[in-house]
């Protein structure tokens, strides 16, 4: 595994990766399973799944940078697990770029 040492893979990396993958295949799954029309929304420009789907990543991007930049990443709790796990504080912005997405799912 020295071929991939120069990346820092961490629990939170390979749950994202996780995710990312399980978001992608779902979105197939939909494509298939339920074809897909073109909607207009609050935007007022014509938008599909993916599209909503790439409006959204990009909103996280942006929620969890703004996050950092302004609140950082400070500890809000510790975990009684082992020695103590600590909890960042981007967890929150991790629940408000999840419920962005819901909004922009449903709205644009």
């Amino acid at each position: 595994m020295e071929h991939i040492a120069w990346m820092a893979w961490t629990v939170p990396t390979a749950i994202f990766f996780c995710l990312l993958g399980g978001t992608l295949a779902t979105m197939t799954w939909l494509a298939l399973r339920y074809p897909e029309a073109e909607r207009v929304g609050v935007l007022r420009i014509p938008t599909t799944r993916g599209d909503r789907l790439f409006i959204s990543l990009i909103a996280a991007a942006v929620i969890h940078l703004l996050w950092i930049a302004f609140a950082g990443t400070n500890p809000i709790a510790t975990l009684p697990i082992g020695e103590g796990v600590e909890v960042s504080s981007l967890w929150i912005a991790t629940v408000i770029s999840l419920g962005s997405a819901a909004v922009i799912f449903r709205k644009v």
